[in-house]
């Protein structure tokens, strides 16, 4: 199953983030329509949200089905696994501590299967793993069940062996994590989260109700651009990032945006939606 892009197609990522955040909570099943109309409140027009359901019902993640005379999509059950583990990356932000140690990926492909090299690199980056060296990853010992599970449902199982690893020796740890990671451009992206959520954490913090609609825009924007950061972090230990680390209040922000907006933003879903709402 392909994995959608959410930097390079907007609404597509903005569809798999719906689909994780309420559809779920809906049902599962959601009308073409109603879809439509709700991206419509994110100014996403009705031809790229088709365009973007297309290509993830061709990539495996959507399957289309009627109710009645209505068409809709529901998750297919890889997807449903997917954002289950997602969930838990996502919404179970975790810091590291550097007695827990270290998990190690070391690969090696054979030379008629090297497009499967670039694959591999590109999964352990996208789990957060940081690059020590040739064939070598390495990332806190935390993820070692999740990339675990990633990797033999991706059918790369059998080209990498996982270790547990200690630091021991020779060099400075916290300069060697800034090589194996780019701290500085994840620090750059958790600042820009900052300068655009927090006015709207403040914002809402202002208010003296609750519109579920704006909730609703709010929300799915806050937690569709949160959403991949934590997959490229991987929560490392604080005495090994920099002390003027943008991770830590980016975290309080999308934290305090979804304690706030998640259920008055699912209400306006599901009151969107109860016209056609399919079996659970």
């Amino acid at each position: 199953m392909a994995e959608p892009n959410g930097v390079e197609q907007r609404p597509r990522s903005l569809i798999v983030s719906f689909f994780g955040l309420y559809a779920r909570e809906v049902g599962g099943w959601v009308a073409v329509s109603d879809l439509v109309r709700l991206l419509g409140r994110l100014d996403v027009d009705e031809a790229s949200v088709r365009m973007a359901i297309s290509r993830l019902k061709r990539g495996g993640w959507l399957l289309a089905r009627r109710v009645g005379a209505v068409a809709g999509y529901t998750l297919s059950p890889s997807a449903w696994e997917m954002l289950a583990e997602g969930d838990r990356r996502i919404y179970r932000r975790r810091v590291a501590d550097p007695a827990d140690g270290w998990v190690l990926a070391v690969f090696s492909v054979p030379e008629a299967q090297r497009h499967k090299r670039h694959l591999l690199r590109s999964r352990l980056a996208r789990l957060g793993f940081g690059n020590a060296a040739s064939g070598v990853w390495i990332a806190p010992a935390h993820l070692r069940e999740e990339a675990e599970s990633a990797l033999r449902r991706l059918g790369l199982d059998e080209y990498v062996s996982l270790f547990e690893a200690r630091y021991l020796a020779f060099g400075e740890l916290r300069a060697m994590v800034a090589s194996w990671w780019d701290l500085a451009g994840l620090d750059r992206m958790y600042g820009g989260y900052v300068r655009a959520y927090e006015p709207v954490l403040a914002s809402w913090a202002r208010r003296r109700r609750v519109d579920p609609a704006a909730a609703f825009v709010d929300h799915l924007q806050a937690a569709d651009a949160w959403r991949r950061m934590p997959y490229l972090d991987p929560g490392l230990p604080v005495e090994l990032v920099p002390e003027d680390w943008s991770g830590t209040r980016a975290a309080e922000v999308f934290f305090r945006l979804h304690a706030t907006l998640a259920e008055p933003a699912v209400t306006h879903v599901r009151d969107s939606t109860r016209e056609w709402l399919g079996p659970s």
